[in-house]
């Protein structure tokens, strides 16, 4: 039996990441008549754009893999025909964002999903939940939908996904560098999450 507690050196940030898979296309769940926005396709969104709307909605929850990447890797990845990017839009600001990749066979990944402070619990992530798993199930081939989440996420991030159709089916311990600490984040971001300096 591996140690009980692991010790997590100062300067990193440490977190329970749950894999988890939707087979089939679940029924859609219900959106509120009267919610506000609209999905909209973001193809060909430049680097800076993009890294603008994934830190409005990723900083509460420590999203920094994309932050981390040369500007011409992240370009290529936003350029792929397997890249689909979409942004829940309210008035003139993006507010949300959805990363669709397609390169595995058979598969979609929900990479990156979010929505802002601003709409968490309004029913803007069901309807964009809706979505991407309309798009993706509808993609040629595609009989498997999957995605990432953890414990630094939304704190109803997991149950969400359980009750919109997807089932848990494995867990790993990250340990990472803490992205507040080199400057790729604020420090305030997160306040939930303990800095260890």
């Amino acid at each position: 039996m591996p140690a009980r507690f692991q010790s997590v050196e100062r300067g990193m940030i440490a977190a329970v990441a749950t894999t988890l898979e939707c087979l089939a296309p679940p029924e859609p769940r219900p959106e509120p008549a009267n919610l506000a926005g609209s999905i909209e396709a973001r193809p060909g969104i430049d680097v800076e754009t993009y890294l603008g709307l994934y830190r409005h909605v990723g900083a509460d929850h420590l999203w920094f893999s994309r932050l981390y990447m040369s500007r011409d890797e992240l370009a290529a990845i936003l350029a792929s025909p397997r890249t689909e990017v979409y942004a829940y839009r309210v008035g003139a600001r993006d507010e949300g964002i959805l990363e669709l990749d397609f390169a595995e066979a058979g598969a979609c990944e929900i990479k990156y999903f979010g929505v802002a402070r601003s709409l968490q619990g309004t029913g803007a992530a069901r309807r964009l939940m809706n979505f991407a798993l309309s798009r993706a199930f509808a993609a040629e081939g595609v009989r498997r939908v999957w995605l990432h989440t953890n414990t630094i996420d939304h704190p109803r991030a997991l149950d969400f996904y359980r009750r919109t159709g997807f089932r848990p089916i494995g867990q790993e311990i990250e340990i990472t560098p803490d992205p507040r600490l080199n400057g790729a984040l604020p420090r305030d971001s997160a306040p939930h999450v303990p800095i260890f300096e």
